[in-house]
């Protein structure tokens, strides 16, 4: 893991669209590392991030919808059911929402900070932010869901953050 000053990645920057490596032995560095993620998340007034949206190309995600705070490492998701729509808005991507459809409810399996394994069962939009979480582990954004008169619509946006994350 890098040892630079964890921020909030944006659009453009690279390490958004690759596919996060997968947590083999959980260490103090990845317990510090979801402890800084959360402390970003509630600073930034998100309900969840992931770890490559903080530079950190490995599969760790916070989630708190105001339940309580997640820390889920190499979370899986094992059934699917139903489906809605929910517009969402990402930290990656400042000012730009898109509606998203996905699953309204998900069995999840991952391993909590301590290496013990979790099933967790979501729905609505708990079950809407894991889903977005997750993506990010895949290196898949939001602006992915938009329709083509949408992207269009979002050229100039997405241009300027992805301007933006060069000059960083």
């Amino acid at each position: 893991m890098e040892k630079t000053v964890l921020r909030v990645r944006i659009a453009g920057e690279p390490v958004l669209r690759k596919k996060a490596h997968i947590v083999k032995k959980i260490t103090d560095e990845h317990r510090k590392l979801l402890s800084q993620m959360a402390q970003i998340m509630y600073s930034s007034s998100g309900i969840g991030l992931a770890a490559p949206q903080v530079g950190e190309s490995l599969a760790l995600i916070v989630v708190d919808i105001g339940d309580g705070l997640y820390k889920l490492i190499n979370p899986c998701i094992v059934k699917k059911q139903g489906s809605q729509v929910i517009e969402e808005g990402c930290l990656s991507v400042p000012g730009i929402s898109i509606k998203v459809k996905r699953a309204k409810k998900i069995h999840l399996k991952a391993l909590d900070e301590n290496g013990k394994p979790l099933n967790i069962k979501a729905e609505d939009l708990f079950a809407c932010v894991i889903q977005h979480e997750i993506d990010h582990l895949n290196g898949k954004l939001i602006i992915d869901y938009a329709s083509i008169i949408q992207k269009i619509k979002l050229k100039k946006k997405i241009a300027a953050l992805e301007k933006k994350a060069m000059m960083i």
